[in-house]
């Protein structure tokens, strides 16, 4: 018997080891399985291993827009200007009398619980007590409430001298004549007693400098949370969102997609802004919102937005 041709026993062999029979033929390029990987950008200065660069969203003309409603808001004449919570603490209280004392360094000692004791490390802060708390109230009032009224439930609750021991003392019936007519005033008399007990237990008197522990206060919502941040402790841990910024963030669509309550729009929102306006679009939209761009019938002829709006045209 002859022996096998060169060509025909590299075939063999190659079907034998289990591999293609193009892999032994010449001119036949062997194919890849391998994907290829797409590019990835990185920051300027970093190589490979570095996390790689995200194209953030961003809604078209937001700056301009934001600009327009900065100049509109101006004259700094809104209801939220004059009568807003921000308004309606009394600066110059003393701190309330407590059986907490400052040990050397700031630290307080004897607060009511281990939270308490963790929690803060300024005496400076511990100052300011009574004007966090009439902060924190105020928000709870101005839930459902026009600026106007939680305004001059404030100025009544405030001439009784508030404060976290006068609410505790206080009856419930004394309590709702003085808040009434807010929204949900019975509601609120149970949820500032309850809060309100709360903090003189857990917290020496003071409130909670985070939004995640505000939020456990009965009657304390993400919105409220973060206007106390802002306001009682000057700090930015996120947007603060109501009626007026979740209505014109989906007009403007400062969101991807339509979002259905403020807190989803505080979420969208923090995606693409940028961190240093979080503090400042709470105030400019809730104005704007109270002056021209309003829930019914919008004075879109008077907004310098009007020709860079996408809901102009069908509002």
């Amino acid at each position: 018997m002859s022996a096998a041709r060169p060509g025909l026993r590299r075939l063999r062999s190659a079907a034998g080891s289990g591999g293609s029979p193009t892999q032994g033929r010449p001119g036949v390029p062997r194919r890849s399985r391998r994907r290829k990987s797409p590019a990835i950008a990185y920051e300027a200065g970093q190589g490979e291993g570095a996390e790689p660069r995200r194209a953030r969203w961003e809604p078209p003309h937001w700056r301009e827009q934001l600009q327009r409603i900065r100049d509109m808001r101006s004259s700094r004449d809104a209801p939220v200007d004059e009568m807003g919570v921000q308004t309606c603490y009394d600066s110059s209280a003393p701190p309330e009398d407590s059986k907490e004392s400052i040990q050397p360094g700031g630290m307080q000692r004897n607060v009511g619980s281990t939270q308490g004791q963790a929690w803060r490390s300024s005496g400076s802060h511990w100052s300011g007590n009574v004007m966090r708390y009439q902060v924190l109230l105020a928000l709870m009032l101005s839930s459902q409430t026009k600026d106007q009224v939680t305004s001059a439930a404030m100025l009544r609750l405030r001439r009784r001298g508030l404060s976290v021991d006068s609410v505790l003392q206080m009856d419930d019936e004394t309590l709702g004549q003085i808040i009434y007519p807010v929204g949900f005033w019975r509601n609120k008399v149970k949820y500032i007693k309850q809060t309100t007990a709360i903090l003189k237990q857990k917290y020496g008197g003071d409130i909670p400098s985070t939004v995640e522990e505000l939020v456990q206060l009965p009657g304390v919502g993400p919105k409220m949370a973060h206007l106390a941040m802002h306001i009682a402790w000057d700090s930015v841990a996120g947007i603060a969102v109501d009626t007026h910024v979740h209505r014109i963030s989906n007009r403007l669509k400062w969101v991807k997609k339509e979002t259905k309550s403020p807190e989803e729009t505080r979420v969208a929102l923090e995606e693409w802004l940028p961190r240093e306006l979080w503090k400042e679009i709470n105030w400019l939209l809730v104005g704007f919102g109270q002056q021209t761009c309003l829930p019914v019938k919008p004075r879109c002829s008077q907004c310098l937005n009007q020709d860079i709006c996408p809901a102009a045209k069908r509002l």
